[in-house]
């Protein structure tokens, strides 16, 4: 008999599963008017990103029942990359509450409601991610204080989604190009662009990828799925 939660201290409780989570807080999801949300990946949270069902409870819906309810959701720049990137945001955004944002940092994934409860997600283990599920009054402020800053030095999506559509185009030739080794000349002759246009498009893709260094962006690509 497997263990799905088990609590480590007064307020906190750490379960096992995507479908464990929903089971103790979907009724705090429909009933939700504040939800705030943080993800560096698309994979993350999968099952909150819009109306739909979650893993092993059918029937019930992912979304906030209140027709005023105020849905913040801030994601990491590099996801813009992500082929599927469109496709999500278009779920995510049928709800007429839901403002999202854009952050260049990797934003520790977590999600708030109602300033009540704070779901952190944490380590991958034997195929199945822990969350800590938190009530205590203190540590709920403190996340959510975090979580503003976050906010606050974000940017909004449609300003960022605009300057990121060329760069999205091109992210999966550019991550092959880089990944080979090819050299800057070679790279720009396949793509059909100029040996200067292609450098500032490889600089452009590691900001969005928050990368110092041709490599760094490989590897984060990677961590993100991209390649």
């Amino acid at each position: 008999m497997s263990i799905t939660a088990r609590t480590t201290d007064a307020g906190v409780t750490v379960v096992r599963g995507e479908e464990e989570v929903f089971r103790r807080t979907a009724h705090l999801f429909a009933n939700a008017t504040s939800l705030t949300c943080a993800a560096n990946t698309l994979a993350s949270w999968g099952w909150t990103h819009g109306p739909g069902e979650a893993p092993g409870v059918a029937g019930t819906s992912i979304a906030p029942r209140h027709p005023d309810a105020r849905i913040r959701k801030v994601y990491r720049s590099g996801m813009l990359l992500d082929p599927a990137w469109s496709q999500r945001m278009a779920v995510v955004l049928r709800h007429p509450g839901v403002e999202v944002r854009v952050a260049d940092e990797e934003v520790n994934e977590t999600i708030i409601i109602d300033e009540k409860l704070v779901i952190l997600a944490g380590d991958l283990r034997s195929g199945e991610r822990t969350y800590s599920l938190i009530t205590r009054r203190e540590t709920v402020r403190g996340v959510s204080s975090l979580f503003e800053a976050a906010w606050r030095s974000a940017t909004d999506l449609d300003v960022y989604d605009a300057g990121a559509a060329e760069i999205r185009r091109l992210a999966p030739q550019v991550l092959d190009l880089l990944g080979r080794g090819v050299k800057d000349e070679t790279a720009a002759r396949e793509l059909g662009l100029g040996v200067r246009t292609y450098r500032r498009r490889v600089a452009d893709l590691m900001a969005a990828l928050g990368a110092d260094s041709r490599f760094q962006a490989g590897v984060r690509a990677r961590d993100l799925g991209l390649v």
